[in-house]
């Protein structure tokens, strides 16, 4: 049967690539390739590629062809503590500066995968564009970064969008990195908008196959979305809205849970809403 073939073929590349035949990094024979040397259809040898992109072993990069994943991709706790940032460089030394957010917690400096952007670009994601107050479509200051612990695969997209009165404010904040990682926030505090305060917005989605592409992840895999809303304490409207995009397999979020004065122990003999209704009666 066909749904046996395309199986039968997933688990005998999913066995070479554990016996070391290819290695992280390492590009698939072409699908026509394989299809000759199984004796099948390139239906069968892609479907079976499909099956091993899901699990995480392969990653289909357009172009480029089918290439194995590291078999190593830590997992960063993720709690709400933000921390100044010690894991900058400057002139070769290392230098406090900005702020350490949660999905880029620890002593180690990130690197980057691609070169840092920043650019006045149209904003037409009309969500982001309502948490920073300006109209979708309108050209706003974007600061792109794609980093990662070295030697792993990039971790986060984080996409930064700065109100035009903060670039005006503080315009040193269009330096690619002149600023440092991060200390574009420095910046805008220094300029009267200090100290800011954040609120986030989470959600789980399907990337799209730009961020897939710069995640190196298939677009089968889901991410994590965090909205970072930065108010300013001049106006206390939001001055930036940093979005940053983690695949799913990347991070664990961790929350202490805290009991709400009706939930306390021991228990009251009367409830927000009345009597006890269950537990030990007299």
């Amino acid at each position: 049967m066909a749904t046996a073939r395309y199986r039968e073929i997933a688990d005998s590349l999913r066995r070479r690539v554990q016996d070391g035949e290819w290695s992280p990094g390492d590009t698939l024979p072409r699908h026509v390739d394989l299809a000759k040397e199984y004796g099948a259809g390139r239906n069968a040898v892609a479907a079976a590629i499909k099956m091993l992109e899901d699990e995480g072993l392969l990653w289909a990069v357009p172009r480029r062809g089918t290439i194995v994943r590291p078999d190593k991709r830590r997992v960063i706790m993720r709690t709400d503590l933000v921390r100044r940032n010690t894991r900058h460089v400057v002139d070769g030394r290392p230098a406090s500066g900005g702020y350490s957010f949660p999905a880029a917690q620890g002593d180690e400096l990130w690197v980057h995968h691609v070169e840092p952007s920043v650019a006045e670009e149209e904003m037409d994601d009309a969500r982001l564009a309502h948490m920073l107050n300006v109209k979708a479509g309108s050209r706003v200051l974007r600061r792109r970064r794609v980093t990662g612990p070295p030697g792993e695969p990039p971790f986060q997209i984080s996409n930064t969008w700065i109100h035009p009165r903060g670039v005006a404010d503080a315009p040193l904040v269009r330096e690619p990195y002149g600023t440092g990682p991060g200390a574009w926030l420095d910046r805008l505090e220094e300029a009267g908008h200090g100290p800011i305060e954040w609120l986030e917005r989470r959600r789980a989605r399907m990337p799209n196959a730009e961020e897939a592409g710069l995640l190196q992840i298939p677009v089968s895999l889901p991410v994590w979305e965090i909205v970072r809303i930065g108010y300013s304490a001049k106006d206390e409207n939001a001055v930036e809205v940093t979005q940053v995009v983690i695949p799913s397999d990347r991070m664990e979020e961790v929350c202490r849970l805290r009991r709400d004065p009706s939930a306390q122990w021991p228990h009251g003999d009367r409830g927000p809403d009345g009597p006890p209704v269950a537990g030990l009666q007299e």
